[in-house]
């Protein structure tokens, strides 16, 4: 069985157990990478800190991702044109991308290659560094409007910020958006909704947030101020079948493995490995190969994050 806690699997009785087939004995969705947009790197779970609810369990101790290097994320950005992937965007997630001492050399190299560069971050002391800085501000200037920051604030009070992410937690972020606004440098917002707020409740406050800071970001926006639902692996989710999308009304090509894929560095790894979504790094069932290549097949929608958070959520972790 998938690498998942007893406690999800058995919360899910009969669902998400076979890859074709739901436990109602239906074909499962599947979705097939239409139109790559969107070329995610891992840059290793290490963090600064350790949030309460952190799908990837990122912490100060947690390497089970390992850093990735310049040298292997260069070596896809080569594969992209050997394969002729459309990719306009480069993302690097975490952990803390910032903690990884190859981050701003990684994010020149793609930056080089004329991709748009995002960056995930918590914008607190790894990102407030001076070396980081230096680089960020040469690379925003070498690069005009390629280069995005998106920085984690879960919601625009304090305490339910430092609630997930420890007291002080509020206060060092907004100092690191300062930071960017003051430097010119583009950001964005992923908040969460997980407070009991309407979608329109939560825009609102981070609207007024924004205001107040001085920050260019359209909370309106889905795009720039994005709200991400809770993942809860034990919550009872449906399974997507092939009937779901003329039922809902959408489409294979609006999940993010129909423009996606993520690299990985595992812990003892030998080489990187290309998983289908940025949201499960650890099951084997979602490793699609070593190459862009082996990562080209269809993707099974078998587990809950697919039902709640892409089909049933609409969520999306780019632009």
């Amino acid at each position: 069985m998938k690498d998942q806690p007893d406690h999800a699997i058995s919360a899910r009785g009969n669902k998400f157990r076979h890859r074709y087939v739901t436990a109602k004995g239906e074909r499962r969705a599947t979705v097939p990478l239409r139109d790559p947009t969107t070329l995610w790197f891992n840059t290793g779970t290490l963090c600064n800190i350790a949030c309460t609810h952190c799908y990837i369990e990122s912490s100060p101790t947690n390497d089970r991702l390992a850093y990735i290097s310049l040298a292997e994320v260069e070596d896809f950005l080569g594969q992209l044109g050997d394969r002729g992937w459309d990719v306009s965007e480069i993302g690097f997630t975490g952990g803390e991308p910032f903690m990884n001492p190859g981050m701003i050399a990684m994010a020149e190299a793609s930056l080089a290659r004329g991709y748009q560069v995002l960056i995930l971050t918590n914008a607190m002391q790894p990102m407030m560094r001076p070396r980081v800085q230096e680089g960020l501000l040469r690379l925003n200037a070498a690069h005009p409007g390629k280069l995005t920051l998106r920085v984690s604030l879960d919601h625009y009070g304090e305490a339910q910020h430092d609630g997930e992410r420890g007291t002080g937690s509020y206060a060092r972020t907004l100092d690191g958006m300062d930071w960017l606004r003051d430097a010119g440098i583009a950001m964005t917002v992923a908040g969460r909704t997980m407070w009991g707020e309407t979608e329109a409740e939560a825009r609102a406050g981070f609207a007024r947030l924004f205001a107040v800071r001085g920050y260019a970001i359209d909370a309106e926006s889905p795009a720039a101020c994005v709200l991400f639902p809770e993942m809860d692996e034990t919550a009872d989710v449906p399974e997507i079948t092939t009937d779901c999308w003329g039922i809902l009304g959408k489409s294979p090509d609006s999940v993010m493995c129909a423009s996606s894929r993520m690299v990985v560095k595992r812990r003892g790894a030998e080489r990187p490995a290309v998983l289908a979504c940025t949201l499960l790094p650890y099951d084997p069932e979602f490793e699609l190969g070593a190459t862009l290549a082996e990562a080209e097949g269809e993707v099974a929608l078998n587990h809950p994050h697919c039902a709640k958070f892409c089909v049933l959520g609409g969520a999306s972790c780019s632009g």
